[in-house]
């Protein structure tokens, strides 16, 4: 199986001894503590799980400017976006060695970490303005990741972290959250030694469906990981809960057995584009996976990145950073002409109506009418599971 991103073997932060874990969790009672912004409570998740190995805690502010001018840390790792801690007043831990990090999506706040605080350091306007054009290509305020990265603070709380539970993901998805660590097992005890990755935040359509389909055969893989994400999103973006119902329903329905796992990760959507598919790719090789598929447009919102700087970005990786391999990917269509779902670039004879590709806006309004999506755009069972949705949105 595919080395983890930067170390022979994966260190995640959770305190996996029990009684350990037990006696910190008491131990935290007593500390000074901090409610912390939701992307930093999912950054302490992801650490936590593995995924962002090998990073040992949030970083500070020459890491995070680094990273974000770049991508790489003041000791030379490479890394695509800067891993932090901001806060809006850290007035009640200065002075502080050890403090407790309190979970803003939970009710009743309870402790989500231990910190070993090694700096509390201000962010000028200019640092936030150079961090949000270099992470997000723009500093448009409209734009969703910019509007979360700026509203979080400008102070900086950096140092390493024991973490002590996965927010509400474990409770809430208990089918489908998975750590980097149990997904590596899971593969092991598979037999699964060639990995294609999918990252969705969106159901799966016979476009994704084939994508993987195709990923899967052109690199002999012995499986697929779905691997989604189970975190904050932008307003309009389909619940996980229901992405989760389409995509089992999908997989169990069309993809033979022990082909797929179906999996998802604690992490809040950046829309960040090209430099959130590098992020994608360094997590999936901790999880143990040999490619990532990246189509078009990855990770992008509106019209903030071309079409394929997703794809691009990865000839800026240094030479040996990553072993993860990129699967690149054009958009993907019913045609017409061919009967079945083919990639764009394959089909250089077609015109646009030669194409079923309806838009997100004419698929929402096809649901919540009630009306059918053709069968080569939507598999009938998935749609069934996404008209109920919309129409229970519109009562």
């Amino acid at each position: 199986m595919i080395k983890p991103y930067g170390s022979e073997k994966l260190n995640p932060l959770y305190v996996q001894d029990a009684g350990k874990r037990a006696a910190l969790a008491k131990e935290a009672e007593s500390l000074p503590s901090l409610v912390v912004s939701s992307a930093a409570a999912a950054n302490a998740v992801m650490l936590g799980a593995g995924y962002f190995n090998p990073l040992t805690g949030y970083m500070n502010k020459a890491d995070a400017l680094k990273v974000a001018t770049e991508m790489k840390t003041t000791a030379g790792l490479f890394w695509p976006v800067p891993i932090v801690n901001v806060v809006q007043d850290a007035s009640a831990i200065r002075g502080k060695k050890q403090i407790a990090l309190r979970d803003p999506n939970v009710a009743g706040h309870p402790v989500l970490a231990v910190m070993e605080v090694k700096a509390i350091e201000e962010l000028s306007a200019d640092d936030l303005k150079l961090m949000t054009e270099k992470i997000f290509r723009t500093t448009d305020p409209k734009h969703p990741g910019v509007a979360a990265f700026n509203s979080a603070g400008n102070t900086l709380v950096s140092g390493p972290i024991q973490v002590l539970n996965f927010s509400y993901f474990e409770k809430d998805f208990p089918e489908t959250y998975r750590t980097a660590y149990q997904l590596r097992d899971e593969m092991q005890k598979l037999g699964w030694n060639k990995v294609v990755a999918f990252q969705t935040r969106n159901p799966m359509h016979r476009a994704h469906e084939e994508l993987c389909r195709m990923a899967y055969e052109q690199v002999h893989a012995d499986g697929i990981l779905i691997h989604m994400l189970l975190g904050k999103l932008k307003p309009g973006d389909i619940p996980a809960d229901v992405r989760d119902a389409c995509i089992r329903k999908m997989v169990e329905l069309y993809f033979p057995k022990n082909t797929v796992l179906v999996s998802g990760y604690g992490f809040d959507m950046l829309y960040a584009g090209p430099r959130e598919a590098l992020l994608h790719a360094v997590f999936r090789q901790n999880t143990g996976c040999t490619h990532l598929i990246v189509g078009r447009d990855h990770a992008g919102v509106g019209s903030y990145y071309g079409p394929f700087d997703a794809q691009t970005i990865f000839d800026e990786v240094p030479k040996g950073a990553l072993r993860i391999e990129i699967f690149k990917a054009d958009n993907t269509a019913w045609s017409k002409k061919l009967g079945r779902v083919v990639m764009m670039r394959d089909a250089p004879d077609h015109k646009p109506e030669d194409f079923i590709n309806l838009s997100g806006t004419k698929v929402r309004e096809m649901l919540s009418k009630g009306m059918d999506l053709p069968p080569e755009f939507s598999r009938p069972e998935v749609a069934k599971i996404l008209m109920g949705h919309y129409q229970s949105q519109a009562q």
